[in-house]
């Protein structure tokens, strides 16, 4: 997609995600591909207008790292491809820093960014990193170790909601991340203070570095802690961008709201599954795995 397109639905965002981040594996030796083949119509359908984001405001192709953000900073900061700030606009926070590949390609499929940016990918000196910070494109914070996105994007919205703003904030989680304590903090935190302007999406695709989320340390049952918490909580099949937007929609006053999205670390790409429990990180272990992955690009549909 370019910046002048017509705004691709969430099948095509979708596709081009799997697509995208399935060629850069297979370009590249390797690629954290399960998480856009469970993320793909989460984001797709994110950035396709359920999340209410100005036009972007950063270059197509994003300049060279200059140093941190901030004030007088030449390195501008990754939200920008998300649209400038205003009082009706939302914002995103972008938790599994480990999954900037995806949003990359989701950015490039919906016009905010240029395919030749994936070129800067993981290079010395480029804001395209592989793990993202707040200098990559669609990153508005550094998320440090996984769950601090929802602690910071739980104090933007308090100030949003002090301020008068009417926008929301999102915030896209991995499974994974309901294992750390600051998690659980954040969520109580989120209810004490009544914060019913932020939306948390979590891909439960039930992977992670360690084995399967499972057998590390469950995070079961998702919803029945959450709402323990305080928090609204729905549970939806994470591949349904009708019931992605219905659950979002239903929000409570005065709480919080967590959508559990189950999704399958191999949609769309069936081959995947022949490498379970362990799907965190491709990294083709003979031509002939690669070949067949190659196949596999020529497939997919």
């Amino acid at each position: 997609m370019t910046a002048n397109s017509i705004t691709p639905t969430v099948a095509d965002v979708a596709f081009g995600i799997r697509r995208r981040v399935l060629q850069h594996t297979i370009a590249n030796n390797g690629g954290y591909l399960s998480q856009a083949c469970s993320a793909a119509e989460l984001l797709a359908t994110l950035y396709t207008g359920l999340a209410n984001l100005g036009p972007s405001a950063a270059p197509p192709v994003p300049g060279p790292f200059t140093g941190t953000p901030g004030p007088g900073a030449k390195t501008m900061n990754g939200a920008a491809y998300n649209g400038a700030p205003a009082a009706d606009r939302d914002r995103i926070f972008f938790s599994p820093a480990h999954y900037a590949l995806v949003l990359y390609a989701a950015l490039i499929e919906v016009g905010r960014l240029e395919e030749s940016s994936l070129e800067q990918f993981n290079k010395d000196g480029g804001t395209v990193e592989m793990i993202g910070a707040e200098h990559s494109p669609g990153f508005e914070s550094t998320t440090g170790s996984l769950a601090q996105a929802l602690s910071t994007a739980g104090g933007v919205a308090l100030a949003r909601r002090l301020r008068g703003d009417t926008g929301r904030v999102w915030v896209f989680m991995s499974d994974g991340e309901m294992q750390e304590g600051q998690t659980w903090e954040a969520v109580a935190a989120l209810s004490h203070h009544r914060i019913d302007n932020l939306t948390a999406i979590i891909d439960v695709n039930g992977q992670q570095c360690d084995g399967t989320t499972p057998t590390v340390m469950t995070v079961e049952p998702a919803v029945e802690r959450l709402r323990a918490f305080g928090a609204v909580a729905h549970e939806i099949d994470g591949h349904d961008p009708d019931a992605l937007r219905a659950a979002c929609a239903a929000r409570q006053p005065g709480r919080p709201t967590f959508v559990v999205a189950r999704t399958d670390p191999a949609r769309g790409i069936p081959l995947l599954h022949e490498r379970a429990p362990g799907l965190h990180y491709v990294r083709f272990t003979s031509a002939d795995e690669r070949d067949r992955y190659a196949v596999a690009l020529k497939e997919l549909t």
